[in-house]
């Protein structure tokens, strides 16, 4: 019987390690800290998005961060067989808004517990606080690794799922990077994804904890005219540091991408989305109408929350303390363009360590889509975030885990047990 290690119990090493021994593998699973699936149980607010019923194609273009290279991984374990796998170990699951699927409880725990039993019945031996400082090498094959006790483990193959470099808390502090570039890797540069950013601006974090729901939030470059770089529809947040929330995390990595070589980035919102400036500002008239015996700031109730009157306006440069019967055509066109425009810039990223998920990895280029394995070195695997793989929130960053995790560790004991059966 063919020996697969596999280093790191998150769910890209969880299900490597499940499907290695479902193909006959003996497999050993090491963890460095002290339980397995830490980020897996705080992933979706701790509910666990595990994947999207989005279309195959879809969930690909989901995946900003190579999605196109987990192609065949993503047809050989789908969505559908995340969803199997984990109703047949007990977990019924619900597909929510913008498909994405959680488990019916809500509860990640239970989608954790789940894989850790199905390690148990198939006697996946599950060896916690392990570290492992190198990959062990013969002839330009992968024979084991090295704890860093000095303990050696030999295996016939070795999958590394030790995660990037975010929440490292959870374990992943970048050790398969170090790993994988001793063995001749190439490390495109860990870069943080799905994490909030930095304003130069200090009225945002005057409004710290307001959300802003169905607004448009625009990047453009720093040239000039300046290049739209990206968008997003849907829900913000304003923070301490600036600003954070669904279409914010959306738009990081293209922040983050362009701050690895400019200064800042301009970002505009939109807070009304679905007006037209002809039709805002008379929506505007017509609320001045209704309050046009008080001052601009309370005739501006109806069109913003309390605490973004005052900032919009001085954007505007309206004295907030005017008569709204004193409003020139002029003022309005600027409180049209506020609203629409409303100008923010983005100096940085939050810390890696507080994103979702790491941009960057192991290249992609050095390894064979099919299996995961490495095209420099035989009987080794990376899977999940230490690969140069990352994907949009809503199911697609735990979809692309289990769908690398699948194939390497199938693939993994397959060719295993035909080494064993040549020699």
């Amino acid at each position: 019987m063919g020996k697969v290690l596999v280093v790191g119990a998150g769910p890209a090493g969880m299900m490597a390690a499940i499907k290695a021994a479902e193909n006959g593998a003996a497999v050993t699973l090491l963890e460095k800290t002290e339980r397995v699936g830490k980020k897996m149980a705080i992933t979706g607010k701790g509910r666990c998005n595990m994947t999207n019923a989005a279309s195959i194609p879809e969930i690909i273009q989901n995946i900003p961060g190579n999605g196109a290279f987990l192609n065949s991984a993503i047809r050989f374990f789908d969505n559908q067989d995340v969803i199997a796998f984990f109703e047949d170990e007990g977990v019924p699951t619900v597909t929510e808004r913008g498909g994405r699927v959680f488990p019916a409880s809500s509860r990640a725990a239970d989608a954790v517990e789940a894989m850790l039993r199905r390690l148990h019945e198939l006697h996946v031996g599950v060896r916690l606080r392990a570290e492992v400082r190198d990959i062990l090498m013969e002839d330009g094959r992968a024979t084991g690794a090295r704890l860093s006790s000095g303990e050696e483990i030999p295996a016939d193959a070795v999958i590394v799922a030790t995660g990037g470099a975010s929440y490292p808390r959870t374990g992943s502090t970048g050790d398969g990077f170090r790993m994988a570039e001793a063995v001749g890797h190439t490390i495109e540069t860990p870069t943080p994804a799905l994490v909030p950013l930095e304003t130069e601006e200090e009225w945002p974090k005057e409004l710290t904890g307001l959300s802003l729901k169905n607004v448009r939030v625009r990047l453009f470059s720093e040239d000039e005219p300046p290049e739209k770089l990206g968008e997003a529809f849907g829900e913000m947040m304003f923070t301490h540091f600036g600003v954070t929330g669904p279409i914010i995390l959306t738009l990081s990595r293209i922040a983050a991408m362009y701050l690895r070589t400019h200064e800042f980035i301009s970002a505009e919102i939109d807070l009304k989305p679905a007006l037209d400036e002809d039709t805002l500002e008379k929506r505007i008239q017509r609320d001045f109408e209704k309050y046009k015996n008080k001052q601009v700031k309370n005739a501006a109730v109806d069109l913003l929350p309390a605490r973004l009157i005052a900032p919009v306006l001085d954007l505007a440069y309206i004295d907030e303390a005017k008569p709204v019967h004193q409003v020139t055509r002029a003022e309005r066109l600027r409180l049209v363009e506020a609203l629409k425009r409303l100008p923010l810039t983005i100096v940085r990223t939050r810390p890696i360590d507080e994103a979702i998920v790491t941009a960057g990895g192991v290249s992609v280029k050095e390894l064979n889509p099919k299996t995961m394995e490495s095209k420099l070195v035989r009987g080794l695997y990376f899977v999940g975030e230490v690969a140069d793989v990352d994907g949009f929130t809503g199911g697609y960053n735990l979809q692309a885990a289990f769908s690398m995790g699948a194939a390497a560790g199938t693939w993994a004991a397959r060719s295993v047990e035909q080494v064993e059966c040549e020699s």
